[in-house]
């Protein structure tokens, strides 16, 4: 399941609201992603995969099974390789 916009190859737009909850209690995290966190709407992606890094502004909470990141910006999340992914400022 993917709905966001892409940006290029390998390449997906995020609003500046987005949630990216990464499920990280097994060998490769889950990633699942919301266009705003507040919308009550199914989730535009999942993705299994690393996030390895964001270069964005966001902020982060941790819980009990990973973490969430919120963003503060549009951004582009990047796949990096099969198993590791990225989130840029646009």
């Amino acid at each position: 399941m993917n709905t966001l916009a892409r940006a290029g190859e390998d390449e997906w737009r995020l609003p500046q609201h987005a949630y990216v909850v990464v499920y990280d209690e097994r060998e490769t995290e889950l990633l699942t992603i919301y266009d705003c966190g507040a919308a009550q709407k199914p989730p535009s992606a999942r993705v299994l995969g690393n996030l390895v890094r964001v270069k964005a502004d966001h902020e982060l909470e941790n819980t009990v099974t990973g973490y969430v990141v919120r963003m503060r910006e549009e951004s582009i999340l990047e796949k990096q390789d099969d198993d590791h992914w990225i989130i840029v400022a646009e």
